[in-house]
C-alpha cells in the first residue's frame, strides 16, 4: 500500500498516529504471482540501497511508488517494469550503467561488450576478460529501460529479454556485493494486461 503516515516520535520507535492511503496497490498485485513476485524484488532493491545510503531517499521512493503504481494497474510487462526500476533504482544510487558510450574511453557507441564490473558498455580496445557480449538490440533494449522509452523496450524479442534480464541482475548483483534473495523466485511469465 502507497499511506501517507503522521508521527509522533517516541523513546525509541516513532508513534503512527495518523494514517491514510494513498493507494491500495495491494490487492491487485498479491492476486498475481509474477506480479507478487516482481514487487517483492523491487522492495528488497529499494530497502538495500536506501539501507547503504542510510538518509531519506526521495527519488529511490518515488521511482518505488510508480513502479507498484505501473504493476498494480498491469499496464507494461512486470518483466520490462522490473529491469526498468533495477536499473534506474541503481542510476539514483549513483551506478548508472553506461549503454551508449564506452565507460573507460568514452568512445561513442553504442558498443556490444558489457562489464558489469567495469560499469557497462565497453569498446573494443577497452574490452577485458570475462565481458558479456550481448546482441546490439539487447544494448539498444537496456538503454531503453534505463531511459524509460517503453515504445522502444516493448518491441523487444523474448530473447533480447532473457538476455537483458541476465545482464541486469549480474550489474545489480555487482553493485549490492551479493544478490536479492527475492530475485530468483521472480515469475517472468508474460501477464495479460486488463
Amino acid at each position: 500500500m502507497h499511506v501517507d503516515l503522521q508521527l509522533a516520535e517516541g523513546r525509541s520507535l516513532d508513534v503512527v498516529t495518523q494514517a491514510e492511503t494513498l493507494a491500495p496497490f495491494g490487492e491487485r498485485i498479491c492476486s498475481d504471482y509474477g506480479l507478487y513476485t516482481t514487487g517483492t524484488a523491487m522492495l528488497e532493491t529499494a530497502e538495500r540501497l536506501v539501507t547503504e545510503e542510510h538518509e531519506p531517499a526521495v527519488q529511490q521512493y518515488l521511482l518505488l511508488v510508480g513502479a507498484l503504481r505501473v504493476l498494480s494497474r498491469r499496464e507494461r510487462d512486470p518483466g520490462l517494469v522490473l529491469d526498468s526500476f533495477l536499473l534506474r533504482s541503481l542510476a539514483v544510487a549513483g551506478y548508472a550503467p553506461s549503454f551508449a558510450n564506452c565507460i573507460r574511453c568514452g568512445r561513442h557507441g553504442p558498443h556490444r561488450s558489457f562489464s558489469a564490473s567495469a560499469g557497462g558498455s565497453l569498446c573494443g580496445d577497452c574490452r577485458v576478460p570475462g565481458t558479456a557480449t550481448p546482441a546490439a538490440e539487447t544494448v539498444v533494449l537496456l538503454a531503453a529501460l534505463l531511459e524509460g522509452d517503453w515504445a522502444i523496450a516493448e518491441q523487444s524479442s523474448p530473447r533480447q529479454r532473457r538476455e537483458a534480464n541476465g545482464l541486469v541482475a549480474a550489474y545489480l548483483q555487482w553493485h549490492l556485493e551479493r544478490g536479492l534473495r527475492s530475485l530468483p523466485h521472480v515469475d517472468r511469465t508474460p501477464v495479460t494486461r486488463d
